[in-house]
């Protein structure tokens, strides 16, 4: 499938944040993201890569503790495979809770 063409200029690219425009979410009243034990963000991971690797930011350092904004979470598992400690525990959302795709 090919992105929608402008006959002046080729075709049309679409950049990250509209393409994140595009996704709704409904969310739960809990988390279905879980930092394990906080003391191992503190202590062992100087770097806290959750906040770089997560497309959708949804983890952030304040000062003495992570920050889980599960709210906004495009659910693309990368959590659970990217914290170098195993340290966060990822599972799906309720049954009608989470994202929700559109196309537009």
């Amino acid at each position: 499938m090919s992105e929608p063409s402008d006959s002046s200029n080729g075709p049309k690219t679409t950049s990250i944040e509209e393409k994140q425009y595009l996704l709704r979410f409904n969310a739960d009243t809990q988390s279905h993201l879980h930092v394990m034990d906080t003391e191992v963000c503190m202590t062992s991971c100087p770097d806290k890569i959750c906040t770089i690797f997560c497309p959708a930011e949804v983890y952030k350092w304040e000062e003495i503790r992570m920050h889980v904004g599960y709210e906004g979470c495009h659910e693309c598992g990368s959590c659970r495979i990217g914290c170098p400690h195993q340290n966060i525990k990822w599972v799906y959302p309720k049954g009608g809770h989470g994202i929700v795709f559109r196309l537009g």
